[in-house]
């Protein structure tokens, strides 16, 4: 932020200055520094207000003792519109205590009149606006740290450990966020996006009640950001905390979106869902399905699509009666639940091509001979790879379940 070449401009300087005489010499010192600037003069406090927003320079010397500021109302005013810019205080022979106050006050140095040379003024100009721009990225370094931790503990509330005591299922998990690199997670589980990703509020979990029947949830809060994640949250440790108290199907979807509207941040926000009950018999699965996309049904080295009957998903403004269907799962087979973010992928080329569920499905059928953490990791790489390089991609959270051979 010092020099020149780091703009691809001279720095812009504002003087703040309302003695002409001292104008000019601070003009001829810079003139003799060797800091080539563009230096722009007003001499009021009102008139600084307008420059900085105006012109947004890179530093600001201000004279302290301007006739319509009142000790350090200017220094006040000007880091207040100041932005991106540095600010030098310039003092009298007999206020340069007031220029180490201005420091703790918030500018970066100042100068005493009548003692100030041009190569030091230069050098002087040239710190402060180093010493601002190393502010501002320390500033944003520890903004992004607390973001990434804030993404770490919702990511860890949107995507649990399976609640698992002995029934024989195995479960892979994988999410993604908007963007992002592949990190561990929790339980084993791949989680990729993290600190500079843009989380969503997908969201899954995997419980087995006290009667050995093993739940399971896929949901989708629509949207991306803090909020909805923060509501994806919330949704899933209901769901949870709901399940293991023994309520389920459509008894429980009503007491989601009961809480849904209680908790979203604004009425358009809705959220679709999938919750299942896997019956120990391994054979039989019940599905209530609000507005979500189907799921893959895995036969040894096959695999389809089924898309049992789905109502509209929760928190919209109509009345909804969830259906239970039943799905019959074949002997040692397994249900691969996803959310939106795994189809919806423009493909490369003009016009517009979508992969959809069906394109999905074909990319999914090379790899059904994996078992459940091979076939998540393949897909979701063959997903990507065919996505069109400059489209956006959604999050995504798929689950694989799947009964354990007894061999």
């Amino acid at each position: 932020m010092a020099h020149a070449s780091e703009y691809g401009r001279q720095p812009r300087v504002l003087l703040v200055e309302d003695d002409p005489q001292d104008a000019f010499i601070v003009e001829e010192l810079l003139a003799d520094s060797g800091l080539s600037v563009r230096l722009e003069w007003v001499r009021s406090v009102d008139e600084a207000r307008r420059a900085l927003t105006a012109l947004r320079p890179e530093c600001v010397l201000l004279d302290l003792g301007l006739p319509d500021a009142h000790e350090f109302s200017a220094l006040s005013a000007v880091i207040e519109e100041a932005g991106d810019a540095a600010v030098v205080v310039l003092t009298g022979l007999a206020d340069e205590q007031a220029g180490m106050a201005a420091l703790t006050a918030g500018a970066q140095d100042y100068l005493v009149k009548g003692r100030v040379e041009p190569e030091w003024l230069g050098r002087t100009l040239r710190y402060a606006m180093q010493r601002k721009q190393a502010e501002q990225a320390a500033v944003a370094l520890h903004a992004e740290r607390m973001r990434a931790k804030e993404n770490e503990r919702l990511e860890r509330g949107l995507l649990p450990t399976p609640l698992l005591h002995s029934m024989p299922i195995e479960v892979a998990s994988r999410y993604r966020a908007s963007r992002g690199s592949a990190t561990p997670g929790p339980g084993g589980a791949a989680l990729r996006g993290r600190a500079s990703a843009t989380l969503g509020g997908d969201f899954f979990d995997v419980v087995e009640s006290d009667d050995k029947v093993v739940h399971a949830v896929i949901g989708d809060v629509c949207g991306h950001g803090p909020d909805e994640a923060a509501l994806g949250v919330c949704l899933r440790i209901a769901w949870r905390a709901l399940v293991l108290s023994g309520v389920t199907g459509a008894a429980l979807l009503r007491q989601l979106e009961r809480l849904l509207e209680a908790e979203r941040p604004g009425t358009e926000i809705f959220v679709t869902m999938s919750t299942l009950v896997l019956e120990p018999d391994q054979r039989t699965v019940r599905i209530w399905r609000a507005g979500h996309p189907g799921m893959l049904l895995h036969d040894g080295d096959r695999v389809k699509l089924a898309e049992p009957r789905h109502t509209p998903a929760l928190g919209l403004p109509v009345e909804v009666d969830w259906h239970e269907e039943v799905l019959e799962l074949p002997k040692g087979g397994g249900i691969t639940l996803y959310t939106d973010g795994l189809f919806e992928r423009r493909l490369p080329g003009a016009p517009a091509r979508w992969l959809g569920e069906e394109g999905m499905l074909e990319l999914a059928r090379r790899y059904a001979h994996l078992d459940g953490e091979r076939f998540l990791d393949a897909l979701i790489a063959d997903v990507e790879s065919v996505t069109a390089p400059d489209a956006p991609a959604d999050d995504l959270a798929v689950v694989h379940l799947r009964w354990k051979d007894p061999a």
